[in-house]
Order: structure tokens, then sequence, then C-alpha cells
């Protein structure tokens, strides 16, 4: 076991914070780019609060369109908008972008679904009271779905973990890339073995701080 470590600690110890790196980042980035393409499905629908069934149907579409390209092929199309926006193709920094553009109409259904569990009943006292579609936006819609937020934000954050190996096969680095590396090219199953220990671990702990705050921030739970 020392051994072991001695030989890959720092190896797998590096692919860790890659694989995190790979994760946080453009969960972030999906999250600012899904979050309001969420809420315009959700209030553009017909009886919406701002409902544009035009919109909606065309929106809805296009948000559709990029979650039927398989991840893989994502990666290769979008090639040009990497190098333009990090100057390479390979690398953790460059695997963020087609994992963000990946995750952002996945997110922003998980959103959609989210809001629109929010009870009719408690917008429609936010308008008599005379409240705004931005105060609604704001303060009922997005507060009143938190903790089904959160629970979303786990999944996002496990798919877009997901993803990384797929990246890290194809060169970007992070614990799939070692697995690949090590596990399949080299028949190391020692080091395999320790890759998967880490993912299901990091896995493991990500859903449970997430289930965590969603609990917290239940109002069933208080």
């Amino acid at each position: 076991m020392l051994d072991f470590l001695s030989n890959y600690g720092s190896l797998l110890l590096e692919g860790t914070g890659e694989t995190l790196y790979m994760t946080f980042v453009p969960t972030l980035v999906s999250y600012l780019i899904g979050l309001p393409m969420g809420v315009l499905l959700t209030t553009t629908k017909p009886g919406g609060i701002m409902a544009a069934p035009r919109f909606h149907t065309v929106f809805g579409w296009f948000v559709n369109l990029f979650r039927s390209i398989p991840f893989m092929i994502l990666i290769f199309f979008v090639l040009p908008v990497t190098r333009f926006l990090v100057g390479t193709s390979i690398g953790a920094t460059a695997a963020n972008v087609p994992l963000s553009i990946a995750a952002a109409p996945f997110v922003a259904r998980l959103v959609e679904q989210s809001l629109e569990e929010i009870d009719q009943g408690v917008i429609e006292a936010s308008r008599c009271m005379g409240a705004t579609n931005w105060q609604i936006i704001t303060r009922v819609l997005l507060v009143e779905s938190v903790p089904s937020l959160l629970r979303g934000l786990s999944i996002t954050i496990i798919t877009i973990f997901g993803y990384t190996a797929v990246t890290g096969a194809v060169g970007a680095g992070g614990l799939g890339n070692i697995a690949f590396r090590f596990g399949y090219q080299r028949y190391q199953t020692d080091v395999m073995y320790a890759t998967v220990a880490l993912v299901v671990a990091l896995v493991c702990i990500i859903q449970a701080v997430c289930s965590f705050l969603a609990r917290k921030s239940d109002k069933r739970n208080r």
C-alpha cells in the first residue's frame, strides 16, 4: 500500500484536482447560462406569467437540439469555439468549454422542472398583491424552488463528473485520463481500482452534501 501511494499518490492527487476543476467550473458556467434558460422556459409557456407560446416552442426546440447531441460528438463539434476561447483544444481548461455547453441545456430543463413544481396558488397570490413579473421570478419561483434546485444541482454535478471521464480519454487529464492510460493502455489494474474508488467516494460526498443542503432548505423539515 505504501509503495503504491509513493508511486502513484501524487498522480492520483493531481488527477483528482483536475477532475474537480473540470466538474465545478462547468457546473458554475452551466448554471449561469442554464438558470435563465430554465426561467424563460417556465415563464413563457402557455399560461406562464410571461406567456409567449411561439417563443417557448422555438426556444424549447433549441434547448432540445443541444441536449440531443452525444457528448463525445459535441467535444469535436465545438473544437473551433474551444480554441477561440482558451487558445487550445487540449487540457482541463479546454475541456471546460464542451462540458459547459453540454450541461447548460440539461440544467435548463432541470430548472424548468423545479419551477413548475411551485403551487400556482402562490403565484396568483403574489399577483394579487401587486408583485411584478421580476419579483415573482426572484422572490417566489426561485426562492420556493430552492430545495428542488439543490437536488437538481447534485444531479448536474454528478453528470458533469461522469462526463469528465470522457474528456479524460481524449487527453483532457483527470481521473478518467489516468484510468484510461494505466488501466486500459498499460493493464495496471491497481491504478484502475484506485481511480474507481476515488470516483465513487467523490460522488458519494457530492450527493451527501447536496442532499443535506436540500433538506436544510426545505421548509417542510423545519
